[in-house]
């Protein structure tokens, strides 16, 4: 007789208590703190705790995104954004994955690659900013190599890791059924690394945004960096704040992203079921 028994939960360890929770009211409990956080940002601008002059209220922050919006600003500046950061990511990301595979499947590739790229990368992208700029002036070159270098580290060194920790069983029980060459990295090993490369991929799209700042505050004329160097120059305490706001958002929609590719590429971690 067969009997069916449900997969251990892998996104949830013992150790951390309670397993199965309502879906509703996990999503209370994650947006009780940021609630919180801007219940008493309105507190204490509207009370007089903190001055309006140095933190703009949610009102004004609120006032000045309409602003935005009417004038259309918004719209060009945050595709602007975007565009670059997709672009710079795009390319950042593709290099240090291949470069990561190279060095985690071979060990040619390992001394060929595995020094070079440790050396680049504890070297603090932002300190690339002037010679960036001498090589390819303030255009938009500069800004997506900057973004590009900024996202590339945190791949590379996951999808190193992700790969060397593959279990070696089932590496060999794969070429025990003919896999060889790339038809076993594409078939067994990018998969069996794909937590770690999608991990690092969430990482590289937050440090990206570091990048993006980094370089829309030199010779800029769109962007939402750009629109932060308009608010200091014209002291407008409510932009740069909207801007934070921004910057968050775009971070948050941008983890759930990478979630909902995790929830449909890995369901196993998740949930399942095995004939047992």
């Amino acid at each position: 007789m067969t009997t069916v028994r449900t997969i251990p939960d892998l996104a949830v360890p013992e150790f951390l208590g309670v397993k199965s929770r309502s879906r509703w009211l996990s999503l209370l409990l994650r947006v009780s703190v940021p609630a919180l956080i801007l219940l008493l940002w309105w507190y204490s601008t509207s009370h007089g705790w903190v001055s309006t002059e140095v933190f703009a209220s949610p009102g004004q922050v609120v006032q000045a995104f309409w602003e935005l919006v009417n004038t259309g600003q918004l719209w060009d500046f945050g595709l602007a954004s975007l565009r670059r950061a997709g672009l710079g990511v795009g390319i950042g990301v593709s290099v240090a994955l291949v470069l990561g595979l190279v060095a985690g499947l071979s060990r040619l590739g390992e001394e060929l690659v595995d020094a070079t790229v440790q050396i680049i990368r504890v070297v603090p992208f932002l300190a690339l900013v002037p010679l960036f700029i001498s090589w390819f002036g303030v255009d938009e070159a500069f800004k997506v190599a900057l973004i590009a270098v900024s996202s590339a580290s945190p791949m590379y060194a996951y999808t190193y890791l992700g790969v060397r920790s593959v279990d070696r069983k089932v590496v060999e029980a794969a070429r025990g059924f003919g896999l060889r060459g790339w038809r076993l990295a594409v078939g067994v090993v990018v998969p069996s690394a794909l937590p770690n490369i999608l991990m690092a991929l969430r990482i590289c799209l937050g440090i990206s945004l570091v990048g993006l700042i980094a370089a829309e505050q030199v010779g800029a004329t769109e962007g939402i960096g750009y629109l932060v160097t308009l608010a200091q120059q014209y002291y407008r305490n409510d932009y740069m704040v909207l801007c934070i706001v921004i910057y968050a958002l775009i971070g948050i929609g941008v983890d759930l992203v990478i979630r909902l590719i995790e929830r449909t590429a890995m369901p196993w971690r998740r949930h399942g079921t095995a004939a047992g």
